[in-house]
């Protein structure tokens, strides 16, 4: 029972940090992108930062997150149920 418990505070804890980058592209990024006042690309960088580069970081996010969880679950012995919608194999 002790390991379901370091289990669920190391999920939690991953869970906090990528909410709190989350929050910081989202929020931070937004709030200072006035002030990168130069060109990327032809875009006013902050715009392409707002516009795209919060894209590819929420996708490489979520990449991480189910790489860290399948890493978490090896490590802790947890085995997910069998979909009920799988074919059976004989």
């Amino acid at each position: 029972m002790r390991d379901r418990a370091l289990y669920w505070r190391r999920i939690k804890a991953l869970t906090l940090l990528l909410l709190l980058v989350w929050f910081g592209v989202t929020f931070g990024v937004s709030f200072y992108a006035r002030e990168w006042d130069f060109y990327f690309f032809g875009w006013p960088f902050g715009f392409w930062v707002a516009a795209q580069g919060a894209i590819v970081v929420y996708g490489l996010l979520i990449a991480f997150y189910a790489w860290a969880a399948n890493r978490l679950d090896d490590l802790h012995g947890v085995v997910e149920p069998p979909d009920i919608h799988e074919p059976r194999r004989h």
